[in-house]
């Protein structure tokens, strides 16, 4: 927490001098022709991967540029291969010395600032000449920055609410490849065509019942397919709920982020809970079929850019407690969503809402040859 609150006090001293400096020299609208870009973020895994119509957009646009992207120092490895040629910087606001990270980054002509506007003191103490963020309603958050692009009146994927900041829709779809996978050190994997079945999520309220993943694995295996359960590092309790005898393979936090996209890219089949891990299938191409209770499906879905990604989104609509409406703080009329803890929901309904059997004809439908 001290380097923290360190590192914010450097950012916002740093920023006020930039501002302060930058007076009558900053151009009166976004750049034409930037030379250098920087999207600056701290998101988690799911939406730093949506981020790729963002990343895609801004190639598009500014071919020449040189484009920088900040990610959590966990998030590096799968942006070794350079999604279309950005570079990561790692960013951590935990660290004293996150500002000097980002020094290749520094008097950038263009930085965008998707997800929480407080990030535009950071690029201002970067001295960047133009920042673009996301329509706030709370001024302070707006301080430093010089453009707002407008959210949404109508229902929109979040990853084309990222890629407003860079231009208007060019029409552009996501093509397998054009996020390069990251080189990932071996593990140990089944020989032959295998299920993977992500049964951990952030939170208890995302899980499906044991019983119907145990079922949905008995009949994966009478099909010929071997069954690997995965989780994250604290999620193992799922695991063993699902499979308390040990028959399949698990990994439950054993794997870095490059070998976790070898496991889903390599799957004949992917179902997962609507957590990080589930965008990586997007990437990948694997065919998935995704669960979502308190999330939603038309926010954090398939969208415009994955449109034709082998991914099948299977919940309940309009499910009558997914009735919260905020978005990076940001309240949003169309939003439909459930960010409740434990304590405000004991049990998640919405998840015992989604039929084996519906879960099972997606499945069928998604199955790769």
């Amino acid at each position: 927490m001290a380097s923290r609150a360190l590192s914010r006090l450097r950012t916002i001293t740093r920023a006020a001098l930039g501002s302060l400096a930058g007076l009558g020299r900053r151009p009166a609208a976004r750049p034409a022709h930037p030379k250098r870009i920087l999207v600056l973020q701290a998101l988690l895994l799911g939406d730093t991967l949506m981020l790729a119509p963002l990343l895609a957009r801004l190639r598009a646009r500014y071919s020449e540029a040189k484009i920088f992207v900040t990610v959590r120092p966990e998030m590096l490895s799968l942006f070794s291969g350079a999604p279309y040629g950005v570079r990561a910087l790692p960013y951590s606001e935990r660290d004293s010395n996150a500002l000097e990270a980002l020094d290749p980054a520094r008097g950038c002509d263009l930085a965008l600032v998707p997800g929480e506007n407080r990030y535009a003191a950071v690029a201002r103490a970067l001295g960047a000449r133009w920042i673009v963020a996301l329509a706030d309603a709370r001024a302070r958050k707006n301080w430093y920055v010089d453009e707002s692009i407008p959210l949404p009146d109508a229902a929109t994927d979040l990853a084309e609410i990222f890629a407003s900041l860079a231009a208007p829709d060019a029409g552009a779809t996501y093509r397998p490849g054009d996020w390069p996978a990251p080189v990932a050190p071996p593990f140990d994997t089944p020989a032959g065509p295998y299920a993977l079945l992500h049964v951990g999520a952030s939170t208890p309220l995302k899980y499906w019942p044991a019983a119907r993943w145990a079922q949905l694995a008995d009949a994966l295996t009478t099909e010929g397919l071997a069954i690997v359960l995965s989780a994250g590092a604290k999620e193992s309790d799922p695991i063993e709920a699902v499979d308390p005898a040990g028959r399949y393979r698990r990994h439950a936090g054993t794997l870095d982020l490059a070998q976790l996209w070898s496991l889903v890219e390599n799957a004949t089949l992917f179902v997962t809970l609507d957590t990080g891990v589930a965008h990586i299938a997007k990437l990948t191409g694997t065919p998935t079929v995704c669960l979502y209770g308190p999330s939603s499906a038309r926010l954090v879905g398939r969208g415009r850019f994955f449109a034709n990604a082998p991914f099948r989104e299977v919940g309940v609509d309009d499910f009558h407690c997914r009735d919260q409406r905020l978005l990076f703080k940001r309240e949003i009329p169309w939003v439909r969503r459930c960010a409740r803890s434990r304590a405000e929901c004991a049990h998640p309904a919405c998840m015992d809402a989604i039929a084996f059997d519906t879960v099972r004809a997606t499945v069928r439908q998604m199955r790769r040859p």
